[in-house]
Formats: C-alpha cells, sequence, structure tokens
C-alpha cells in the first residue's frame, strides 16, 4: 500500500508534464530568442499574477468558459482563478497604470495559462505562451506589424514552411447577426459547424432561419471560404451587409501592407474563422504549421476589452504557443541545439584548494563550472558517461596541484594539463 502511494507521488496530474533537462534547456532558449525579437521591436516587459479574482476571466469578458477554469477561494471567500488567458489581466493593467496615456503602448509577457481541457485526452492543462499586446493603435499598420512580428518570431525559430491564417471577427459577427440569431445556445452551435467545416450541419440549422437566399447561401458557403486573395475577392462580390464589407476591405488592406513588409508568401484567408474567445472585435489569425494540427500562434484584435476595465482604447495581440511550437520543430527536427558548455571539475580532498582556484578562473572567464566532490568507487569513465547523461562538454580530473586530466565528453579524448600554465596563458 505504502509502495503504491510512493510511486503515485512521483506521477503529476492529468493535463501537466516535468520538463527537464536537454529540453528545458531548449524550451528556455527558445524563449529567449522569441523574447529578444519583440525587445527589438520595442516591446517591453510586463508580469500579472498567476491567479487573480473570477471577475477578471468572467464571461462577459468572453474568455474561456467557467468550468474549463481552475478554481480557488482565499480567506476571506473570494473566489480564484488560475489564469486561463494572459491577455484580460494585462488589459486591467493596462487600464490600472496606463489609464492617460493615449499613444502606442507595446507589452510583451511570457508566463504559463491554465485551463481544465479534460475533453481533450493527451491536451496540456498547463501551456507557456509568449505574447505581445500592441494599445492605443486601430490602424491596419498595428494589424500588418504584430502580423510581421509573426513572421519575424517564427522564422527565428528555425521554422521555414508556415502559414498564417487571417480572419475577422466581425465579419461573421455582422453575418450572424442579420440573420436574426439572438439566442446563445443556437449561435455556439452553428459557430461550432462553421468551426469544424460541417456544411450538413450548418444547413439544419439555416434551413429553419426566414433569411434570404443570398444570405443562406453565403452561411452555407462559409466552410469554403479559406485560401488565398481570391477568397476576398468573391465574398466581396455576395455579400451585402456594408459592415461585412468594410471587414473584408481591411483583410484587403491589410495584405497589401503584408506584401511591403515581404511576407505575404505567409498569408491565407479564412472567412470562417472563429476564436474560443469572445472578446475579439476584428483580425483573427492563427499560425499553423505541418506535422502538428494545433496553432502555433493565435491573435487578433480587441478593441472593446480594455474598456471593461475602464480605459476606452483599441488593442491588438498575439500569443505564440511555446509548447505546440517545440511539438513542431520537434517533429521537423529543427529544435535549436544546446551548446554542451558546461564543464565538470572533479578533485579529491587532498586538492580541493587548487580545485577551488581553477574553478574560480573559469568562471571569472565566463564559462559555466560544475565542482564536484570525487566519490569513492566511481572512476573517470563513469564520470564520462555521466557527462553525456548530463549534457556536459568537458571533465577536468584534478589529483594533484600541478596537473589535471582533460577529456572530452564528444570525442572522449583525455590529455594532461599544467595548471600554472593554463592560468598563466
Amino acid at each position: 500500500m505504502e509502495e503504491n502511494m510512493k510511486d503515485k507521488l512521483l506521477h503529476t496530474p492529468e493535463g501537466v508534464r516535468d520538463i527537464y533537462n536537454t529540453e528545458c534547456a531548449v524550451k528556455l532558449l527558445l524563449q529567449n530568442n522569441l523574447h529578444e525579437v519583440l525587445k527589438r521591436h520595442g516591446f517591453r516587459d510586463i508580469q500579472t499574477p498567476s491567479f487573480e479574482f473570477f471577475d477578471i476571466f468572467n464571461h462577459e469578458r468572453g474568455t474561456v468558459s467557467s468550468k474549463d477554469m481552475y478554481k480557488l477561494f482565499d480567506k476571506e471567500g473570494n473566489t480564484m482563478v488560475l489564469r486561463p488567458d494572459i491577455t484580460p489581466s494585462i488589459a486591467r493593467c493596462v487600464a490600472k497604470y496606463y489609464k492617460d496615456e493615449e499613444l502606442p503602448i507595446r507589452l510583451c509577457y511570457i508566463g504559463n495559462t491554465y485551463i481544465n481541457s479534460t475533453t481533450y485526452q493527451g491536451k496540456l492543462n498547463e501551456v507557456t505562451q509568449l505574447g505581445a499586446e500592441l494599445f492605443n493603435d486601430d490602424s491596419v499598420d498595428a494589424d500588418a506589424e504584430m502580423l510581421a512580428i509573426t513572421v519575424e518570431c517564427l522564422l527565428n525559430s528555425g521554422l521555414t514552411d508556415f502559414q498564417l491564417e487571417l480572419g475577422n471577427a466581425d465579419f461573421l459577427r455582422t453575418l450572424i447577426k442579420e440573420a436574426g440569431f439572438e439566442n446563445h445556445e443556437e449561435i455556439s452551435k452553428l459557430k461550432d459547424m462553421i468551426e469544424n467545416k460541417n456544411m450538413f450541419g450548418m444547413e439544419d440549422i439555416i434551413i429553419n432561419k426566414s433569411i434570404g437566399k443570398e444570405l443562406e447561401d453565403m452561411f452555407l458557403k462559409l466552410p469554403e471560404l479559406f485560401g488565398n486573395l481570391e477568397i476576398l475577392e468573391y465574398a466581396k462580390g455576395v455579400v451585402k451587409n456594408p459592415r461585412a464589407l468594410k471587414a473584408i476591405n481591411r483583410l484587403e488592406k491589410l495584405y497589401d501592407i503584408m506584401t511591403e513588409y515581404g511576407f505575404e508568401k505567409y498569408i491565407s484567408f479564412d472567412l470562417g474563422m472563429l476564436s474560443k474567445y469572445d472578446y475579439y472585435t476584428g483580425l483573427i489569425f492563427k499560425a499553423y504549421t505541418y506535422k502538428t494540427g494545433e496553432a502555433i500562434v493565435t491573435g487578433g484584435r480587441y478593441d472593446n476589452l480594455v474598456g471593461q476595465f475602464g480605459k476606452d482604447c483599441p488593442a491588438i495581440g498575439l500569443a505564440i504557443e511555446i509548447d505546440n511550437l517545440m511539438l513542431a520543430l520537434g517533429r521537423q527536427k529543427l529544435l535549436p541545439k544546446i551548446d554542451s558548455s558546461d564543464t565538470l571539475i572533479i578533485y579529491t580532498p587532498d586538492y580541493r584548494k587548487s580545485a577551488i582556484k581553477l574553478a574560480g578562473y573559469f568562471r571569472k572567464e565566463g564559462n559555466n563550472v560544475i565542482l564536484q566532490l570525487s566519490k569513492d568507487g566511481v572512476n573517470i569513465e563513469d564520470y564520462q558517461t555521466y557527462m553525456k547523461n548530463m549534457n556536459i562538454g568537458g571533465l577536468l580530473y584534478i589529483d594533484s596541484d600541478e596537473d589535471f586530466i582533460l577529456m572530452e565528453a564528444e570525442s572522449g579524448s583525455k590529455k594532461t594539463v599544467n595548471i600554472k600554465e593554463l592560468i598563466h596563458n
């Protein structure tokens, strides 16, 4: 019984996992590289709490469903939530700390989000996002900037074969309103059909609505309205609603700007695109690459969210799904290489002083050094195996005040080096 309990304690709960050793090093390297891209575009870091009051993420904000949140209670009985989404937290901060700022605000972050996705077997409930948010700019140029940053980040990660699919939340919202859909359950069901490109399911819903033939045809065509620029031309020919046309025209203008960046080859369109977040008001986008079915980047414009916290300002953001991106890079054999730069110094008690001096010298030179007392019964070949397991580049074995044995992990070569000559040179 006790053994079973101990064994259980070694396992993580469903939906979370340990990340360690080389994988952890690769993840941190990837995050740092992408973070540098955001910094080069003038984005400044912000950190928000891992848990906040429930009202920050409630249904009215347009975030995830309450049943998908991890909830807890503080001493006063307030309902707290592990953040399922970082954007509302940053929107709150902007309303609080930048209330009077009217010019653009650029913020970026790295953090984990928590969504109880128990209905999706194998899906992580805790994921890492690296994101950027641009406030106080409602221009198409701001939309293009965020798309260009997305492309730059993905290229920086090592990917070359990927696509950004663009949609417009206002386009679909306008059509739904024009068709007279008001019941939340009915709208949710319709959106599911559109997202899954289920034309037969859509037809069952639409046929019971007294809407015009043109609008009915438009809805039934939605699952097919994805592809290149010609899709927008087709949609303009069949859509009559001025607001929906405005959304299409904005996508066209956005494409023109992306050609000026030289990134048009990464752009495609999906007028039936939906997001799990209802706070999006305009452009929405998702980035995909092969060997993974999940989006590696999501984002969009949310011009009304910050206003819910007391500051009216437009905003657009992106979130890179680090775990999905790593999965894609791994399957495409494009993960960044970790330099085995750590050096292991093994010493016996008699030569501790020499080992400490040598380790200090190497560290001052900018090297990573592990200082380890030699264990009885462990020989140099055992340490060589240990180096390979722990991704350590080299070993120094000190058993003299004057000389030490230098071993390289990759080649296994050994040579004797004089300590004084090394430090002197």
